[in-house]
């Protein structure tokens, strides 16, 4: 039976509970229901006392898991929706983020941001957060995706002693899947070229992976060899694999879902021109999500989001500067 994305965050979940007395699972509706996208489905169950359903004050949560983290716990704290950790922004950016830096203690915490859009979601339900938390020091950011990352990636932001944002893909939940997970991967903070090519190099991440794959695959009938390359970890962000795909390439488009203004690609074509400006033959390009809130009717959000028609468009434009 195949393993989707969102089953994968569940079973990585199930794991670190049996493994480990100090992790507990506390979020809104997780428990008997099994959270909004069922990533929590019948762990109450299997780990009773250890998955618990939380006051509707995202505040609340972080604040009592910053103190569970201090007290030597491991909270893996689910958000409904990425747009409401902005409730709990100040205890995630001015108490889990700076806690080792002021007193020497760790705060090993997880907060989990259900990410990005799905059709009708509209602006309170489909943004992505990672460029915002990305800007603080103290946090590590994940993007998985894929099954295999989800999965993984999620063990070992349990494992670190710093507070970790995982931003898992709400359009990935059930789209993704999987034959079995391996029993190894890739650390954190190490980009993947997921597509070797020679013509030009795509930086991605999340579910905007998947549209470039596509696109990759559309443009090597053409006779264009487009490398693809999954950031998987926003925060920190591998420069060195990035400024080596660019060395074969001569050429680079990144790409993201999260709205432009200082985002995520922002950062690359920053790196790429401040580290690398002599690896280049063309002018660094970015594509990201339109920068206005995002619609709720499913054709304006189609168009809202980068998609594969203008990734491609931005690719075929690159590659003729």
């Amino acid at each position: 039976m195949a393993i989707t994305y969102v089953e994968a965050i569940r079973r990585a979940q199930s794991k670190a509970l049996a493994e480990n007395d100090s992790v507990y699972i506390y979020g809104q509706d997780i428990a008997g229901f099994g959270g909004a996208f069922k990533a929590t489905k019948s762990l109450a169950d299997e780990y009773p006392g250890r998955v618990l359903d939380a006051p509707i004050s995202e505040d609340a949560m972080l604040g009592s898991a910053v103190g569970a983290a201090i007290e030597g716990m491991r909270p893996i704290v689910e958000m409904q929706f990425a747009d409401f950790s902005s409730i709990a922004f100040n205890q995630i950016i001015n108490q889990a983020a700076t806690l080792y830096y002021r007193t020497g203690v760790r705060c090993p915490l997880v907060v989990r941001l259900p990410s990005g859009g799905t059709e009708g979601s509209g602006p309170f339900h489909s943004q992505n957060l990672e460029s915002i938390y990305a800007h603080y020091p103290g946090l590590i950011v994940m993007t998985p995706a894929t099954v295999e990352d989800a999965y993984h990636m999620l063990l070992e932001a349990i494992e670190i002693d710093d507070p970790v944002i995982f931003c898992e893909h709400k359009f990935l939940y059930r789209h993704l899947k999987a034959k079995e997970l391996p029993e190894k991967a890739l650390p954190v903070g190490k980009a993947q070229i997921l597509r070797p090519g020679r013509h030009a190099t795509v930086v991605t991440y999340s579910a905007m992976l998947h549209e470039c794959l596509k696109v990759a695959e559309e443009l090597s009938s053409e006779g264009w060899e487009i490398e693809i390359v999954d950031l998987r970890t926003v925060k920190p962000i591998d420069t060195d694999t990035i400024l080596g795909s660019v060395a074969r390439t001569g050429r680079l488009l990144a790409v993201g879902e999260g709205f432009p203004w200082g985002g995520v690609t922002a950062e690359v074509v920053a790196r790429v021109v401040s580290e690398g400006f002599h690896l280049l033959d063309a002018p660094p390009q970015r594509l990201n999500c339109r920068d206005t809130p995002i619609p709720y009717h499913p054709n304006l959000w189609k168009t809202h989001r980068p998609t594969a028609q203008s990734i491609a468009d931005s690719i075929r434009s690159l590659l003729h500067l």
